[in-house]
C-alpha cells in the first residue's frame, strides 16, 4: 500500500511515523539529545535502508529550523562560522572518504568518544572555541553522511560552552541544520532520489515543529540542575548502546 504515493508506507505506518516524529522531536528539545537517534531507529525499522538516511536527514533539517526558528534569541551565535566551515569540509571528504570504515568500528570511536565528553566536560572546552567548532563541524558532518544521527557528537561539546539548557538545546539545534544541509548536498551528489517521500517528510516535519514547541514549554520549568543530569544520563545511554553494538559487530558478544 502506497498511502499519499509513499512508497511501501500505509496510512497506519504514516500515522505512526509522524507522530514518532512529534514525539522525537519534544525528546530532542527537553533532553539536548537523542531524538534524531530515536526516530532514526524506528524509520530504519519500516523503512528500505537506502532511503532512510536521507529521509532521516530531510526531516531533521525541518526539525532544527523549527527549533532554531522558536529558540533563536538562545543560540550562541559565536559558534556558527566556524561549525559551517567545518561542515562543508566533513561532507566533501565523508562523500569520499569514510565508506571504507566498518559500521562496528565507526560505533565504537564513536561511543568512547561521547563517553569520555561527557564524564570529563573539560576536555569539551579545550582550546580555542573558533577552533573547537570548526573541528566539530567537520566531524559531525563526515560521520553524519553515513549514520545521520550525530546530534549526540554535538551534544557533549555544546554542553560545555553554554551557560543554560536553554542555549544548550537551541544552539544543537541551530548547528544541526548546517550538518544537515551539507549532507543533503553530499548526498546529491551521491544520487540519492526521495522525492516519493514528500508527502511523509512534510508531515514528520509538521508534527516535529510542533513537539519542539511543546518541548521548548517543558524545558522552561524544568531546574538547570536536573537538565545537566538528563541529559549526561541520556549521553551516557547512547554511548553504552553504541559501544555494545561495536561489541556484537566485532563478535565479543
Amino acid at each position: 500500500m502506497n498511502f499519499l504515493g509513499t512508497p511501501d508506507i500505509g496510512p497506519l505506518m504514516f500515522s505512526g511515523l509522524t507522530l514518532a516524529s512529534f514525539a522525537t522531536a519534544f525528546i530532542g528539545v527537553f533532553t539536548g539529545t537523542a531524538g534524531g537517534l530515536i526516530l532514526l531507529a524506528m524509520m530504519a525499522v519500516v523503512m528500505p535502508p537506502a532511503v532512510v538516511i536521507p529521509v532521516h536527514t530531510v526531516v531533521q533539517l525541518g526539525s532544527g529550523v523549527t527549533r532554531t526558528f522558536i529558540m533563536w534569541r538562545h543560540v550562541m551565535r559565536s559558534t556558527l562560522p566556524p561549525f559551517i566551515l567545518g561542515a562543508a569540509i566533513g561532507a566533501a571528504a565523508g562523500a569520499k572518504v569514510f565508506v571504507s570504515l566498518p559500521t562496528a568500528t565507526l560505533q565504537g570511536i564513536l561511543a568512547i568518544f561521547i563517553l569520555i565528553v561527557t564524564w570529563l566536560p573539560k576536555l569539551g572546552r579545550l582550546g580555542a572555541e573558533r577552533g573547537r567548532f570548526l573541528a566539530l563541524g567537520f566531524v559531525a558532518t563526515f560521520v553524519g553522511v553515513f549514520v545521520s544521527a550525530t546530534g549526540t557528537i554535538v551534544a557533549p561539546f555544546v554542553a560545555s560552552a553554554a551557560p543554560d539548557r536553554r542555549n544548550h538545546s537551541a544552539t544543537v539545534g541551530a548547528l544541526m541544520i548546517f550538518v544537515h544541509i551539507a549532507k543533503l548536498v553530499a548526498f546529491g551528489f551521491l544520487g540519492f532520489a526521495i522525492g516519493a517521500y514528500v508527502p511523509l517528510m512534510a508531515f514528520m516535519i509538521a508534527a516535529g515543529a510542533a513537539g519542539n514547541w511543546v518541548g521548548e514549554e517543558a524545558l522552561n520549568r524544568v531546574s538547570e540542575q536536573r537538565f545537566r543530569l538528563i541529559l549526561q544520563l541520556f549521553l551516557t545511554a547512547l554511548g553504552l548502546q553504541l559501544l555494545w553494538n561495536a561489541a556484537s559487530g566485532w563478535g565479543w558478544i
